[in-house]
């Protein structure tokens, strides 16, 4: 599992800073359609919150996790917000703010 840990840090670091990707997007990426929960798992352990920005990934629907490790859902929004990712009623503009990772 830990080699699965490390590629979902590396497939996190491609996010750019403004930008967002989901749980499923990563776990498409990986190969690993069906692992979407997994990558959560991963960086609800991440060991490097600074390096792995796992603050830029959220739900499909622009949601944001409120297990999220490092200081809970609002905290979340405020990395995000400081980024300048947008949010439409509380959940990220989606259609502005979506990473495709390729």
């Amino acid at each position: 599992m830990e080699n699965f840990f490390k590629k979902v840090y590396k497939a996190v670091k491609l996010i750019p800073r403004g930008k967002v990707c989901t749980y499923g997007e990563i776990a498409k990426f990986l190969r690993m359609p069906h692992h979407a929960r997994q990558v959560g798992w991963a960086l609800h352990k991440n060991p490097h919150p600074i390096k792995v920005p796992c603050h830029r990934v959220v739900f499909a629907d622009g949601t944001l996790s409120p297990a999220f490790a490092f200081g809970g859902e609002n905290r979340q929004k405020e990395l995000l917000l400081s980024e300048g990712v947008q949010f439409k009623d509380d959940k990220v503009d989606m259609k502005q703010c979506f990473y495709r990772l390729t």
